[in-house]
């Protein structure tokens, strides 16, 4: 069987038996705005189930996976976008499928002492940068071997974009940097969502777009109440169906995933299952029952992770530790409560209090 091996951070490696080969294939027949390609020497191939190189090269923390295909062992390093293998003259590339106005969100992060941390969030320092993710890409986008100066708190730095790495102008300690795209996140240009009255969609398909209301019934998106329709959300659904949506319902924002299948409030972080029917049959599924994650609290008692602002929430839910742990499940991730930072450690299934050391059982139920 083939399979891939993950090298997830800069000290590990993981893996997992998933079935990978390159085989040629010039057009992208997935559906995909992406596409993993090799170059064996004489022609571009297209490396089947990219999907799974995809999901990790999103990941700030990989540097880099082996795939075992009828080439042999190829390991693909993410940062030099090269390929190394037992073949001469190999050569990697991820091929994009935009159309105009579209770009794919791209995440800027720096190493600190532990994790990878991106700009413009609030890193183990407490301190924001004056830039955030949107600023690099600009600047970078301006100039991709050109030096860029920032400042976090009252500390100014330097981003070189041709070494990838920050430097301290006080200490001159240097810390690596990367720029990787988020996973099946797609913009317009200026933010905005490409007009709806250009796209050629016959409304004779009837799909009809619902989401999970409350007491598991399932409800039509329609107007007045929400600002689109089942009719608006298939337009955009058929010009990518890997890409997301954004609307308003009431006084809150959402985001509708179509590769998750799912519509977030963007203020409390709220999930709802989807689902797409055409002519009364559902042709696109909403996700399968999905592993909980828990805590042991201080009275002996299992808790879920719950997501939110509020007292007893935490900055991640079950579905965003499932998404980690699935890409490394050996790995580590850190979050936050109320006033205190936490590292949740795979491996040894426990959460650690970064002030406190305080650490508590963990466990995944399915």
């Amino acid at each position: 069987m083939f399979r891939y091996t993950f090298d997830t951070s800069d000290e590990s490696d993981d893996s997992d038996d998933s079935p990978a080969t390159a085989m040629p294939h010039l057009m992208n027949a997935s559906g995909n705005h992406y596409e993993w390609q090799l170059f064996d020497g004489q022609k571009w191939c297209q490396i089947c189930n990219d999907h799974i190189i995809e999901s990790h090269y999103c990941q700030a923390g990989a540097r880099g996976m082996t795939i075992y295909t009828s080439l042999g062992s190829l390991y693909i390093d993410f940062d030099a976008l090269t390929v190394r293998g037992p073949v001469a003259r190999l050569s990697v590339r991820r091929h994009t499928f935009l159309s105009n106005g579209q770009t794919q969100e791209v995440g800027w992060y720096y190493k600190d002492n532990t994790n990878w941390c991106e700009y413009g969030s609030r890193g183990t320092g407490y301190s924001s940068s004056s830039v955030n993710s949107q600023d690099l890409e600009k600047k970078y986008n301006s100039n991709p071997r050109g030096l860029f100066q920032f400042t976090v708190g009252s500390t100014a730095y330097s981003m070189d974009f041709s070494a990838m790495t920050q430097t301290n102008l006080s200490t001159h300690m240097i810390r690596k940097v990367r720029r990787r795209p988020k996973f099946n996140s797609i913009v317009s240009v200026n933010n905005s969502l490409p007009s709806l009255s250009t796209l050629s969609i016959s409304p004779s398909t009837g799909a009809v777009w619902e989401f999970m209301g409350d007491e598991g019934i399932w409800t039509e998106y329609q107007k007045p109440g929400c600002s689109l329709d089942s009719m608006d959300i298939e337009r955009q659904y058929q010009l990518n169906p890997q890409g997301q949506l954004n609307f308003t319902a009431g006084r809150y924002t959402y985001t509708l995933s179509f590769s998750e299948m799912y519509q977030t409030n963007d203020t409390f972080g709220t999930m709802r299952y989807i689902r797409r029917t055409v002519g009364g049959n559902q042709c696109t599924s909403s996700p399968p029952s999905e592993a909980r994650w828990q805590f042991k609290d201080m009275g002996g008692f299992w808790k879920d992770y719950v997501k939110g602002s509020m007292r007893g929430k935490c900055t991640l839910s079950s579905r965003d530790i499932e998404a980690q742990y699935q890409q490394n499940r050996t790995g580590t991730m850190s979050f936050s409560t109320g006033k205190f930072n936490y590292l949740l450690d795979f491996s040894a299934m426990m959460q650690t209090n970064l002030s406190t050391n305080t650490r508590r059982p963990v466990r995944r139920l399915q």
